[in-house]
């Protein structure tokens, strides 16, 4: 056998062992390279890193609008510096309204490609901010801040040498055929009544006559319940921040009279092309205007002297009551202003009625409020009406029978012929003489009674939470025993008790209490005269424009700030306008039985308001 040869063993095993060093040397090296790369990514994301988030988190400190430099909406280079005394916005004094063939020049803005669409969905919100929000969708950026074309009028509320700062309002100049040719053929306004008479005053009618000695001298008007759109409108143009500069602009009035518009054509079997005819023409005269694209009329708002029911109807039938201004996709944007709103929608909110008071100076109501306070009333309850014998709901036949029964009632009726009811003297002489006003539902939920009964003194009753307290939330305390007595319907039909006895049980010191509410309340219950100005006191208007400012900016931070309220229900949207402030979710509530969604009443169209014009010819008979 032939044997190895030894030379082969040792340079065998020296090959082994050299390659077992290179396999350690090369193991060392990769470890060591592990190490130091290691150690950089430590240097680089620990180190480094926590410096870079300290700082960004100091910049982030702090509201997004506050910090950011919005874009220049003008090349003026007088804008560059807000805090300058010149950079103070031109006010739109109210002479220069006078000439309405004058058109407001828009300032250009610059703004996000996106926020040129209009959009279609509503998203009001009710002062203070009522709605469920969630979190942002995606974190807000300077970058992102800077597109809002709004930026500058926000800016304005930080600018605290400017009394006008957050408050300015831009008023469209609508070509007449939206307000002023209305007033010219006035005789058509009203199918029974002659609505020139009402429209002079600035909106207020004729003086009242004080041979009774039922009010003072001065400042009470025989004024219509439906001629708040020419009220406001002249008020609007007293108000002291008005602008000439829209991107200056809290909010954007639109002085459209939408409610003598639809009067025009309710009754005579005008159809539907005709009663849609101004709306259709005012939303797409506004689309145009550059106004139009910061908010996708969002920060538009208008104001309609009459219920939310005329504005609705549901489908393109004929025989369908009224216009469907509300129901455009446009205006659902819009904030509109009506004498009563819907529960279930929310693109509309409640303002009072007109009274026949509308001081001209703060004496007036502090005259008037101490005579209030200083009046013998002998009644315990009055109401003043008229039965309902075709609505089966109606709980006005069982209220006149207990006035009626009841020696400590007083009951004014009022039906075809009987004008005394409809005598502002009469009327007020009876609320001054009672110490609780009775205000169930009329044809609609609301009543301008109320704010009459109240503008006496007089404490007012109510058996349906549609009736104010769901209505009036920018006017009247939410906490509504401090102010009023609610009885339930349920318990008139049933009668489960009386309203005497219910009334009698109050003690004399919460009545006492209660009226000094009500008689607190009055400033901002009614319109003063358009040609003057209160000093001290806000008026329901000012009360309006204030919640509507307050209204546009909340939703302006709001989409800064990157917040949605995609979990917002309108069909109860009256639940939010009752939270209290700072809830953000509703929930299940004690009135929600009065508020159901009805089929055949107060529903969400005709019927309620065909009965109103039924009861606005009867106040003419």
């Amino acid at each position: 056998m032939r044997r190895r040869s030894p030379t082969n063993f040792p340079s065998e095993q020296m090959e082994k062992g050299t390659g077992k060093n290179q396999n350690s040397r090369i193991c060392f090296l990769a470890s060591l390279s592990v190490f130091f790369w290691m150690l950089l990514l430590y240097f680089h994301f620990i180190v480094l890193g926590s410096s870079t988030v300290d700082q960004s988190v100091k910049l982030q400190v702090g509201p997004m609008y506050s910090e950011v430099q919005p874009i220049p909406v003008t090349r003026s280079p007088q804008m560059e510096n807000p805090n300058t005394k010149s950079e103070t916005p031109p006010v739109f004094n109210p002479p220069q309204m006078e000439n309405p063939n004058t058109e407001p020049k828009p300032t250009p803005v610059t703004s996000d490609p996106e926020m040129e669409k209009p959009t279609t969905k509503s998203t009001p919100t009710i002062v203070p901010v009522t709605r469920k929000i969630g979190p942002p969708s995606k974190p807000t950026q300077s970058r992102v801040t800077e597109n809002y074309p709004f930026m500058r009028a926000l800016r304005t509320v930080e600018n605290k040498s400017d009394p006008c700062g957050g408050r300015y309002i831009y008023v469209h100049d609508l070509p007449p055929r939206f307000n002023e040719d209305m007033l010219k053929e006035c005789r058509s306004l009203s199918l029974w009544t002659n609505m020139c008479k009402f429209t002079t005053n600035a909106g207020l009618g004729p003086p009242l006559e004080n041979v009774e000695g039922v009010f003072e001298d001065t400042s009470w008007y025989a004024t219509n319940q439906f001629a708040v759109d020419v009220i406001f409108s002249n008020r609007m143009k007293q108000y002291e921040c008005l602008t000439k500069d829209s991107s200056l602009a809290a909010a954007i009035f639109v002085p459209f009279y939408a409610g003598f518009d639809i009067a025009r054509y309710l009754w005579g079997g005008f159809n539907i092309s005709t009663r849609d005819a101004a709306s259709l023409d005012l939303v797409d005269w506004l689309m145009k205007r550059p106004e139009w694209s910061i908010m996708g009329g969002k920060d538009h708002f208008l104001v309609a002297g009459r219920i939310t029911w005329d504005f609705r109807r549901l489908t393109d039938n004929e025989e369908d009551w009224g216009n469907k201004l509300l129901f455009l996709p446009a205006a659902k944007n819009m904030s509109m202003l009506v004498v009563e709103s819907s529960p279930w929608n929310a693109n509309d909110f409640g303002i009072p009625y007109p009274t026949y008071f509308h001081p001209a100076k703060d004496a007036d109501v502090l005259i008037w409020q101490d005579r209030m306070r200083n009046l013998e009333r002998k009644w315990l309850f009055s109401f003043a009406g008229a039965p309902r014998p075709g609505n089966a709901k109606s709980i006005r036949g069982q209220i006149i029978d207990q006035c009626k029964s009841s020696k400590v009632g007083k009951l004014l009726e009022c039906d075809f012929g009987e004008s005394k009811c409809h005598s502002p003297s009469s009327i007020m002489q009876m609320f001054q003489s009672s110490l609780f006003c009775l205000q169930p539902q009329g044809d609609s939920f609301t009543r301008r009674s109320a704010f009459d009964s109240m503008l006496a003194g007089c404490i007012p009753v109510f058996f349906h939470p549609g009736s104010a307290y769901a209505q009036y939330t920018w006017h009247l305390p939410r906490d509504y025993t401090t102010y009023s007595v609610f009885i339930p319907e349920n318990d008139i039909r049933k009668k489960n008790i009386t309203i005497e006895e219910r009334l009698s049980q109050i003690p004399p010191e919460k009545v006492i209490a209660m009226r000094e509410e009500v008689i607190n309340l009055i400033p901002r219950l009614v319109y003063a005269d358009p040609r003057t100005k209160l000093e001290t006191f806000k008026d329901a208007f000012d009360v309006s424009v204030q919640a509507i400012i307050d209204k546009v900016t909340q939703a302006r931070r709001d989409m800064v700030e990157g917040r949605t309220d995609d979990d917002f229900i309108e069909e109860i949207s009256w639940k939010y306008a009752l939270l209290e402030e700072g809830q953000r979710v509703v929930g299940p509530h004690e009135w929600d039985p009065f508020f159901a969604k009805q089929k055949d009443g107060n529903g969400d169209s005709g019927e309620a308001a065909k009965n109103s014009w039924q009861n606005e010819q009867r106040q003419q008979s």
